[in-house]
């Protein structure tokens, strides 16, 4: 992977049509599978058909516009030291899994994580956090 390269948040992606600064995303920007599952979640569970259809829609322009990066066993390896250091702050990785499994492809990946959300990644050990 190379310096100019970033791991989109979930929170991010959603914020990808409101992004009024471009220069604050990595210059090549990937997401995980794991953000493909996390907003799949969304339209199975929008209460109204319109909410439905907005967040299918979001799903489909992130399914088109990324080739997804796979939480494979490298990954899975680098979760555990995710859920380590969720612990260690006090926090339980359960409640944060998604977000847990981002972080750790990131890290098996050795790229910036990009997010609208930092405090959720704060005091990952290894991870870098670029805010956005």
């Amino acid at each position: 992977m190379s310096d100019q390269e970033g791991l989109l948040d979930t929170s991010v992606v959603l914020a990808l049509p409101s992004l009024t600064d471009p220069s604050v995303l990595p210059e090549v920007a990937l997401i995980s599978a794991v953000t493909l599952a996390e907003l799949s979640v969304g339209p199975l569970v929008a209460t109204d058909d319109l909410e439905r259809a907005r967040r299918l829609a979001t799903l489909q322009q992130a399914e088109a516009d990324f080739e997804p990066i796979p939480f494979d066993a490298a990954a899975a390896r680098a979760f555990g030291q995710v859920a380590a250091s969720y612990r260690r702050s006090g926090r339980k990785p359960a409640a944060r899994s998604f977000d847990a499994m981002i972080a750790a492809t990131a890290l098996a990946n050795g790229l910036p994580l990009y997010t609208a959300n930092p405090d959720d990644f704060v005091g990952i050990d290894g991870l870098v956090v670029r805010p956005v």
